[in-house]
């Protein structure tokens, strides 16, 4: 073992302890006088803000103090609580992150990249990788994933290309996977951890999707049993936490103090109480009862695929798209749906639903929408949205020609992430920007997935399905101008 771990586990833990739920109850009850920040004084200041929150809520709205620790040097029950996330997650360390997972992600890149270093991953990664390329200065290997030309969906990397990728690259440092990606596809995690470990590289996960793998029967494999060396795993999305709350997990090869101290290069300082207890409540939850609950969840997500796939015309695809390679398995939980053969992008029915249907489901994309099942739903709502898309089609179905098939666009990459982001640039309508290479970001959120990043030719292609996803109601972020009337380019 490293000597230069923080701590090591040499007792058994019990999981029905939630040491930073503990300590605030207790801080609670001891009425203590505040001199200290934050300013609302458990909510008196601002007792607007108490009757929205409630005074349960903002009581424990407090800063560190020795009796609750310290996020960036935690000793006493924050580092508990990272023990007993570490057991739950079956992980050599647990941080916790109140960051969201865009923290977490980027604490990966930047503990094994600097300046330079190759980085083997996938063009469709969320948007916070690409960020922390900005940020280190490392250079992207991509490797373009498949696409389900049917769904027009990407999947997720084959070992060939993972493979191939190393033996081209191999003063690269690591490799990064998205596992599983938004719509539920899993990669080969456990032969790409062994791959990049043979060829003296780390194996990064954004494991955002898949926190309930953890603890559910039956599930994909999940980063820590892969042997992966660092995982991102956003607990607020099917782990019940509060939204912003994250844990980052890491392997035995990991010098926990090195991740610690690049944790706080860009976390802050004053960690909130509140998203910190909810990620201590949460894990406590489902390592007791994750098991029951997500059996539950996958039950009510394959009958809701039957009963959609029943209506006609959608297509709610789950494990039969499994081939080994590319989709080497499928999240159970995922109720992906597939809207283009009734004539509809799913961003249109995205907004159908909620407008005239008060349903919000994650997020409609060119083709397929997401409705996220977790913990939470119950069959009464599952029956709601299965009504709501037969009526969908009865009222809207048209015919699908002239609608797009693809949600993903390979890349060519002229100049790194950091280099395009801060080289002198221009600004240039929409369309008079092809053939130049972007100097920003453009995506759908959500999912959050460039369309174009930094240091990325611009073609008639990309501009095409900018247009034409503005045009379908796409919330698309991330440009100088809000309209996207414009882009910047490099000068």
């Amino acid at each position: 073992m490293d000597e230069n771990r923080e701590f090591e586990h040499v007792e058994a833990l019990d999981q029905n302890e939630a040491p930073i739920y503990e300590a605030l109850q207790t801080f609670r009850q001891m009425r203590v006088v505040p001199f200290d920040v934050p300013g609302h004084k458990h909510g008196r200041g601002n007792p607007e803000m108490t009757a929205f929150l409630g005074e349960k809520c903002v009581s424990i709205d407090v800063n560190s103090m020795k009796p609750l620790d310290n996020l960036c040097h935690p000793v006493s029950v924050i580092r508990r609580a990272e023990e007993l996330a570490a057991d739950a997650f079956g992980a050599a360390h647990a941080f916790l992150m109140v960051g969201g997972t865009t923290s977490s992600v980027q604490t990966m890149v930047l503990a094994t990249c600097k300046r330079g270093d190759k980085i083997i991953l996938p063009r469709n990664v969320h948007r916070s990788v690409i960020n922390a390329l900005v940020l280190c200065g490392a250079v992207p290997v991509y490797v373009n994933p498949e696409v389900d030309d049917r769904l027009g969906i990407s999947l997720g990397m084959r070992r060939d290309q993972v493979a191939k990728a190393i033996r081209e690259h191999p003063d690269a440092v690591a490799v990064l996977v998205n596992n599983p990606t938004y719509y539920g596809v899993c990669s080969d995690l456990k032969m790409i951890t062994a791959m990049a470990h043979s060829a003296g590289m780390y194996c990064l996960v954004d494991e955002a999707h898949g926190t309930h793998f953890y603890f559910g029967a039956g599930m994909p494999t999940t980063a820590m049993e892969a042997g992966a060396d660092m995982a991102a795993v956003s607990m607020h999305k099917s782990g019940g936490s509060l939204t912003q709350s994250s844990f980052l997990l890491t392997g035995p090869n990991m010098n926990p103090g090195h991740v610690r101290q690049i944790i706080n290069l860009t976390q802050t300082t004053s960690g909130s109480y509140l998203l910190m207890s909810s990620l201590d409540i949460s894990r406590r939850n489902l390592a007791l009862r994750g098991r029951e609950v997500f059996a539950k969840v996958v039950t009510m997500a394959d009958y809701a695929r039957e009963e959609i796939n029943a209506i006609g015309g959608y297509y709610a695809f789950g494990k039969e798209l499994v081939n080994g390679d590319s989709i080497f398995d499928f999240d159970p939980t995922k109720l992906s749906i597939h809207t283009r053969d009734i004539g509809l992008a799913g961003i249109e029915v995205y907004d159908i639903l909620r407008d005239e249907y008060d349903i919000q489901i994650e997020f409609g994309d060119i083709g397929n929408i997401l409705a996220y099942l977790s913990i939470g739903d119950r069959p009464q709502e599952l029956e709601r949205l299965v009504s709501a898309l037969a009526e969908i089609r009865r009222r809207y179905q048209k015919d699908p020609s002239g609608l797009l098939s693809s949600e993903y666009i390979d890349p060519e990459v002229v100049a790194s992430p950091q280099y395009a982001f801060y080289a002198p640039k221009k600004s240039v309508p929409l369309r008079e920007s092809e053939g130049m290479v972007c100097s920003e970001f453009v995506m759908c959120y959500p999912p959050g997935i460039p369309i174009l990043a930094p240091g990325e030719r611009i073609t008639k292609d990309i501009l095409d399905y900018i247009e034409f996803a503005k045009e379908k109601g796409c919330s698309m972020t991330g440009p100088e101008d809000p309209d996207i009337l414009r882009l910047n380019v490099l000068a």
